[in-house]
């Protein structure tokens, strides 16, 4: 059984940083790649950052390039998501997500690449 955990969302100023952490457990954390998804209220849930099973290969939506940056620790069945120079546009729940397949290399922004997600950890940016 595949299990996420995020934490490190929170109440920050616009201007502001977070980090964000998910935790895997349940199978070879190396062997996938990961993502970060977020949804705000009245919203469909979307594509943030994404990172290769390898770490070589990371991809970005356009909305956060240059501000955010994803990142894994394989000794530690970590991904990371480091939020800088944060907007009130990116209020959302943020959402950790795990690739079905392995060592996979196909469209990492769709939803359908993924087959576990956290629970997911609110980010509240006030202006």
């Amino acid at each position: 059984q595949v299990q996420l955990v995020e934490s490190g969302g929170g109440l920050v100023q616009a201007g502001g940083s977070l980090r964000l952490s998910c935790a895997a457990s349940g199978r070879t954390f190396s062997a996938y790649g990961m993502g970060w998804f977020r949804q705000a209220p009245g919203k469909e849930r979307e594509f943030v950052a994404a990172i290769s099973w390898i770490g070589v290969n990371t991809y970005y939506a356009d909305s956060v390039k240059g501000r955010f940056t994803i990142s894994r620790d394989n000794a530690k069945n970590t991904v990371y998501l480091q939020m800088n120079s944060l907007k009130p546009e990116d209020t959302a729940v943020y959402y950790c997500a795990a690739q079905r397949d392995r060592y996979y290399n196909g469209n990492a922004y769709s939803t359908v690449a993924y087959a576990y997600w956290g629970q997911g950890t609110q980010v509240t940016v006030s202006s």
